[in-house]
């Protein structure tokens, strides 16, 4: 055995914190995720620093910020900052460093460290990748068709998956990390980056995992007592009304969807540690498990992400260490605030390797506790921002100078806003003073003498919907045009 541990680091897209068996979710069946919790430690308090895709996966792949590596936004034409990545850090170290799934970087086949990528990228042809998925596909006689259902990247309608089980991206996924398992260099340790894209929408699950819910009610959206009143949220809540229209029963189908998704994945993963197992290198590899963000999936009025609430921010967190590894251990339940930018030292942490100056994040295993995270997303009229003690989130609105406040402790839901409590003021005062502190750029604007002031309100309002939320089309003959081509297609 290689005295160095391997390390499985897996991603998947859109998946809560609090969408594990293990957390006391009483529908999704994840059995796999549940065992790998308690094979090591579950962290409750784990954040997204920008829940949204590309600025998570720069946050994830450098340990830093989204304040360092310049997205709080989405910026799918940014190159990655030059700072050491994960996976160039443990190549250094003498690892072999291979990534399958979504990457989200640009150029779409930019290997940011890794020796080699197989690349699944949801369909994003468009900026001039044709991905490894699609090749599969066309090799399978089923060319362009990843999209043919007719389900939108963005939207929460649903219905079975229209091609065979093993075309699957899941499936896919999973059969190429165990074939790069396989194929490792039996004289190196492996760094392997497995990335999901579920359950990130399109809603297209296979059929059997459909079943296995159908008998399920799931719960009904709750909304706090702040968001009883849509007409009285923040600008930038009641400017996202791209699903408001979802009826009941279609919200009742598309968790269904959701959850198939989810334990489809867990299934799958189930592949990829037996592979571990059989090649005997389980006991010595490190596996970690989270998600880029969540989904609000109708609480409190919303969908999606790009929001601090606790379904939209708040990620799972699992990691399980080496066999005898009294650093992670077993049956851990871990409170510590971290987040994504945490990932990168931990896992250098654990397999001993040095953990470079640019990095931000601090491990997961050792002594040092961060007493406050913050967070940022987007700018301009829906821009928002968050700082968190590990009880008590603050979460501010710019456009209309909106603060929130709740203590998680009492409130997992959410549903009492706290900044008008006489009894948290000094809370609120604390943490408002440690988000002043963080504002940088434009968002300095928002202070006038040591107080927010913010933005002024504005009007919301709805916009057509022309391409029903990022609906994909047929990619066969030819991929996608943007128009953009050569020069033209400029970096931020």
């Amino acid at each position: 055995m290689l005295e160095q541990p391997n390390v499985l680091l897996i991603t998947t897209d859109h998946w809560f914190g609090s969408l594990l068996g293990e957390a006391g979710h009483p529908h999704v069946q994840t059995p796999t995720l549940d065992q790998i919790a308690r094979n090591g430690t579950r962290f409750t308090r784990a954040y997204s620093e920008c829940p949204v895709c590309i600025p998570a996966r720069r946050t994830l792949m450098t340990g830093v910020s989204p304040r360092t590596h310049d997205d709080r936004v989405f910026k799918e034409t940014l190159r990655m900052p030059d700072v050491p990545t994960v996976a160039q850090t443990f190549r250094n170290a003498g690892y072999q460093a291979c990534a399958v799934g979504k990457l989200h970087v640009y150029p779409q086949r930019d290997r940011i460290g890794f020796d080699d990528v197989i690349l699944g990228e949801e369909g994003r042809m468009q900026f001039g990748a044709v991905d490894d998925y699609e090749l599969f596909l066309g090799d399978q006689g089923f060319a362009g068709q990843q999209f043919t259902h007719g389900m939108c990247n963005n939207d929460y309608l649903n219905r079975p998956w229209h091609l065979p089980e093993h075309c699957h991206i899941t499936n896919w996924t999973t059969r190429e990390m165990a074939r790069t398992i396989q194929r490792r260099n039996p004289f190196k340790p492996g760094f392997w980056f497995l990335s999901y894209c579920h359950p990130h929408p399109p809603l297209a699950p296979l059929q059997c995992y459909l079943d296995m819910y159908m008998d399920v009610d799931p719960e009904a959206p709750y909304s706090g007592y702040w968001s009883a009143d849509p007409d009285a949220l923040p600008f930038a809540l009641r400017n996202r009304t791209e699903w408001s229209h979802l009826t009941p029963e279609q919200i009742r189908s598309a968790k269904r969807a959701f959850y198939a998704l989810c334990t489809h994945i867990d299934h799958q993963i189930r592949v990829v540690i037996g592979t571990l197992r059989e090649e005997r290198l389980l006991d010595n590899t490190i596996i970690l498990f989270t998600s880029d963000h969540g989904d609000m999936l109708g609480n409190h009025g919303q969908w999606a992400k790009r929001l601090f609430y606790e379904d939209s921010a708040c990620v799972p967190m699992l990691l399980s260490g080496v066999a005898e590894d009294n650093r992670v251990g077993h049956h851990r339940t871990e409170n510590r605030l971290v987040g994504w930018q945490d990932v990168m030292p931990t896992l250098l942490d654990l397999a001993g390797i040095d953990i470079p100056p640019s990095v931000e994040g601090i491990s997961m295993v050792g002594d040092k506790r961060r007493e406050a995270l913050y967070g940022e997303c987007t700018e301009g009229a829906s821009a928002t921002r968050m700082v968190h003690n590990g009880r008590h989130k603050l979460i501010y609105y710019a456009t209309g100078n909106r603060v929130q406040l709740f203590d998680l402790n009492e409130d997992p839901r959410e549903l009492n806003d706290l900044s008008d409590s006489a009894d948290h003021t000094e809370i609120r005062k604390d943490l408002t003073n440690k988000l002043i502190a963080e504002l940088y750029g434009s968002d300095e604007t928002w202070v006038v003498n040591g107080q927010l002031v913010g933005l002024p309100d504005q009007p919301s309002g709805s916009k057509p919907n022309r391409g029903l939320s990022g609906q994909r089309g047929s990619h066969w003959p030819v991929p996608p045009q943007t128009g953009l081509k050569g020069p033209d297609l400029q970096h931020n």
